[in-house]
């Protein structure tokens, strides 16, 4: 569809009319005649010279001419526009963060690949996750690595191919054998304060219990809830384990009640799909769709044909001028002729 930036600009086009109809004319005085025996002539024929006003005047093909090149000017100021079909962006309405725990206790090979082969518990969550990745299309994904300390290895992106890659490259005890919970649960909290989104979700999968947090899990937890974050803990490993490695099942629990999220176990992979699948089911995809409608500027086409129409006029004056100096030379050789 066409349309203008300034259409009130359409109002300067009886300018010129204007002006010509208020501004006086331009005069010049000049002799029309100018002759050594003006006198004499005078005297034989009896007239006396006076002065006269000669007005020039247009054909009327240049007041054509120019009249059409000040109306595409005109359109040219005005700033015509073609305005597009609309164009629909999907803008993500959630910032989804997922924190994995990479303590020694996830080196414990309990769980099986899609071969059905036997891996560690962090090759079974990579997979899991991966796939649960490739359907967050409209989200925002951020990913946090904790152990002995905690990491944002992706900050928040839509960029689903990148999270992916990087959770890939992940790595059992490269944050350090222990499990400092808490301290993940800080480092999520202070990367949600950057969010602007409506809602953020924070999902926490470990299979061990806090080992030394600067922040106590549950006192994150109030902070987490206090900040619009609601958590998700998911357990992994045997439950009836002791020492460092053992399973702090009711912290989980109490996390994800006081934060309004939920708490899930699993024991074996397909467990820990099945987990994934409800979190799709009850968080589903919410998008805000942004549309707007491309402009592309049009100015340079009435631009365009002001210069040839102006062009063609005078390469036609020059033709036509052209011609009668051939017709009088043509003449005058005739009367040479003669």
């Amino acid at each position: 569809m066409l349309t203008f930036a300034h259409p009130w600009l359409f109002l300067l086009v009886p300018l010129p009319w204007l002006i010509r109809r208020l501004v006086p004319a331009h005069h010049k005085r000049e002799l029309a005649v100018r002759v050594p025996f003006l006198r004499r002539l005078s005297r034989l024929t009896g007239l006396q010279p006076g002065s006269s006003t000669v007005v020039a005047k247009r054909a009327l093909s240049q007041w054509l001419v120019l009249s059409l090149a000040w109306l595409l000017v005109v359109v040219a100021i005005a700033r015509p526009q073609w305005l597009e079909e609309p164009i629909i962006k999907e803008l993500p309405m959630r910032d989804l963060l997922v924190a994995v725990d990479l303590s020694g206790s996830m080196e414990t090979r309990d769980f099986t690949d899609l071969d059905g082969n036997t891996v560690d518990r962090l090759t079974a969550i990579k997979q899991v996750l991966d796939a649960f990745f490739a359907r967050r299309e409209g989200d925002r994904i951020g990913l946090i690595l904790f152990g002995s300390a905690a990491f944002v290895q992706v900050p928040f992106t839509d960029d689903l191919k990148v999270v992916r890659e990087l959770l890939d490259e992940a790595q059992i005890r490269m944050l350090g054998p222990r499990t400092m919970l808490g301290d993940a649960m800080g480092l999520a909290i202070d990367l949600f304060k950057r969010s602007k989104v409506d809602e953020r979700v924070l999902i926490i999968l470990t299979d061990g219990n806090d080992t030394g947090s600067l922040v106590p899990p549950e006192r994150a937890a109030e902070i987490a809830r206090d900040n619009g974050v609601v958590v998700y803990t998911i357990a992994i490993g045997d439950p009836t384990a002791v020492g460092e490695q053992a399973l702090d099942e009711k912290t989980l629990e109490n996390i994800a009640s006081i934060t309004g999220g939920g708490y899930f176990h699993a024991n074996n992979r397909k467990e820990l799909e099945a987990i994934y699948q409800y979190l799709d089911e009850i968080n589903p995809r919410q998008v805000k769709i942004q549309s707007y409608r491309p402009l592309t500027d049009l100015y340079d086409w009435p631009l365009a044909a002001t210069l040839v129409l102006t062009l063609l006029y005078i390469l036609t004056l020059e033709i036509r001028a052209r011609y009668f100096r051939w017709k009088l030379d043509g003449l005058a050789a005739q009367d040479r002729a003669n």
